[in-house]
């Protein structure tokens, strides 16, 4: 008997974290004789940190292999079928077969399939305007990507660099360049940087990105990139202002990698997203799931669809497909919006909603902010912290918590990530059982501090 036709055949497209995080557990669950898996990954590499390549562009990692979990004669040699450099270009949904051509030649095949997984990831915003796809004008989402940028870096003679956008890879690249001895501007259309802050937080981060060398222009609009005879960037204009450039990097955001799946007709969320169940298959699609940044996630707090572009989510969509895939059952039940990032020793976190999110959704609530350290005040090196928490009116729930300060302070973030997962009022964490010792925390912790505030705004409210 033919084994290969008796065996599923498992396809996945995009081999990053979700791709072949997915492949690796099916493959766990089930041998080369029951299950054939076909992976596409248009790059060069499969399976490594995206969140990493600001860290490798600045010199913290030196060697951009450091970034890669699994290459891809690792995944060759658990005999999944991983083709490097081939892009899947159509989905046929009825034929329940993929349409792939290698990025090198040209040649096109289709190839059927059992069972597929979307993991097409996200790509970088580019703003529709003259000069966006100019030499010496990056996106920085893949190692590709990241490549490409270090290249220019390192073949440019100019030392000015401008970074649209200032969310979290916007500030992230503007450390990095400076880093790298650049002059390094950052525009942004917002009020201040980190637009997942609420603007009052955000300033805190303002103040800290200016005291590295980076100049700061907020609430300006990138109009066009000009160019030079040579057909390269040279600098880059707003509404009333031109800022010389070097080379720009595009900090704006990404959108879900969905082109595929929008012309095959799958159900997309109001972020562009695709829309899965709690298994991550795809609505309305037994044997179609999809996972990572090409997907929206309920939020656990608002009850709504959000789209966020995190590896941590990847990699966890990736172990609940793998194991639907090969049999078992697993679930992935949502979201807080946890995320934690730095500029120089700046620690930035948040999680669940900001002001304007519990506004959207019509949620009334009570703000409270406080100031404290990362130790006990008497304790060496004790640092400041600022904490905002958000609590719903009447009820006390807790809706979201941003933390900014020193070392010590962004993964305290943490502690409200699981109350908010546990849907715990601010009453309730001010009783929670953390852990204390003058070179760790304070007595009260800064996060159970900003509890017991918010919990007595509510207490005071609902009089």
């Amino acid at each position: 008997m033919n084994m290969s036709r008796t065996r599923e055949r498992l396809v996945v497209i995009g081999g990053d974290a979700a791709g072949m995080s997915a492949a690796s557990q099916a493959r766990r669950l089930k041998g080369p004789d029951e299950l054939e898996i076909v992976a596409f990954e248009r790059g060069h590499f499969t399976s490594y940190s995206a969140c990493g390549i600001p860290y490798w562009v600045g010199g913290d990692v030196t060697d951009r292999d450091q970034l890669i979990a699994r290459t891809p004669r690792e995944h060759r040699a658990r005999d999944i079928d991983l083709r490097l450099r081939t892009e899947v270009t159509e989905l046929d949904l009825d034929g329940q077969r993929v349409r792939a051509r290698d990025v090198g030649s040209g040649e096109e095949s289709w190839t059927s399939y059992d069972k597929l997984v979307i993991a097409t990831g996200a790509r970088p915003i580019r703003p529709d305007m003259p000069g966006a796809d100019a030499a010496g004008v990056h996106g920085v989402q893949t190692l590709d990507d990241g490549q490409a940028l270090l290249d220019t870096l390192e073949g440019t003679r100019g030392r000015r660099a401008v970074v649209v956008g200032a969310g979290y890879i916007g500030v992230e690249m503007a450390e990095a360049l400076i880093k790298r001895g650049y002059e390094v501007t950052v525009v942004n259309r917002g009020s201040e940087p980190m637009s997942t802050l609420d603007p009052d937080m955000g300033r805190l981060v303002h103040e800290a990105m200016e005291g590295l060398g980076i100049t700061m222009v907020n609430d300006a609009e990138v109009t066009k990139i000009l160019t030079g005879d040579d057909g390269a960037v040279r600098a880059v204009v707003t509404q009333d202002r031109e800022f010389p450039a070097d080379v720009v990097v595009l900090g704006i955001g990404v959108s879900p990698g969905t082109t595929l799946a929008k012309a095959a007709g799958l159900p997309l969320g109001p972020h562009g997203g695709l829309l899965t169940d709690r298994s991550m298959r795809v609505r309305g699609h037994e044997d179609i799931w999809a996972g990572g940044d090409c997907v929206e996630v309920l939020d656990l707090v608002s009850g709504q669809e959000r789209h966020i572009p995190l590896g941590t989510h990847a990699n966890k969509h990736g172990q609940v497909i793998g194991t639907n895939v090969g049999g078992g059952y697993a679930t992935f039940p949502g979201v807080v919006g946890t995320a934690v990032s730095k500029v120089c020793d700046l620690e930035i976190a948040r999680t669940g909603l900001r002001e304007k999110d519990a506004h959207r959704v019509g949620l009334r609530f009570e703000s409270v902010t406080i100031e404290s350290t990362s130790r006990a005040g008497y304790y060496p090196n004790a640092s400041p912290m600022t904490v905002k928490m958000l609590a719903e009116h009447r009820t006390g729930r807790l809706l979201g918590v941003q933390i900014v300060g020193r070392e010590g302070a962004g993964k305290r973030v943490d502690i409200a990530a699981v109350a908010l997962t546990a849907g715990m009022t601010a009453e309730q964490m001010t009783t929670l059982d953390l852990g204390y010792a003058p070179p760790f925390s304070p007595v009260w912790d800064p996060v159970l501090v900003a509890a017991r505030k918010a919990a007595a705004k509510v207490r005071g409210s609902s009089l």
